[in-house]
C-alpha cells in the first residue's frame, strides 16, 4: 500500500469504523513492524513544534489516528509514510 492510498483510507474514516493499523517502526539500522487493531473514535491533524529552529511562522502538521482496542485501551497513531491503514468490514 503506497502512502497515497493510506492518506486516502485516512480520509474517508468516520468515527465507529474498525481498522487495523500497520506501522513499520525504523530507528537506525534497527526495524519492527507494530500492528494495532480498534474503533476509530476520531481523526485529526495536529500542529506540533517538533522541529528546532524553524522560521516562527513555518507550520508543521501531523495527521493522527485516535483508536479504541478491543480491551478498551485507547492509543494515538501518528501517521507517516511507514504506516498502512486496513480497513476491517464487519461478517454480515
Amino acid at each position: 500500500m503506497s502512502y497515497e492510498d493510506t492518506l486516502r483510507v485516512f480520509a474517508e474514516l468516520k468515527p465507529g469504523d474498525r481498522v487495523e493499523v500497520v506501522h513499520d517502526v525504523r530507528v537506525g539500522f534497527r526495524q519492527w513492524t507494530t500492528r494495532i487493531t480498534g474503533k476509530v473514535l476520531s481523526k485529526e491533524r495536529r500542529r506540533h513544534s517538533l522541529h528546532f529552529d524553524r522560521n516562527y511562522d513555518d507550520k508543521v502538521f501531523s495527521d493522527v489516528l485516535i483508536l479504541e482496542k478491543d480491551d478498551g485501551e485507547r492509543t494515538t497513531v501518528t501517521l507517516d509514510e511507514f504506516t498502512q491503514i486496513h480497513r476491517i468490514v464487519p461478517a454480515s
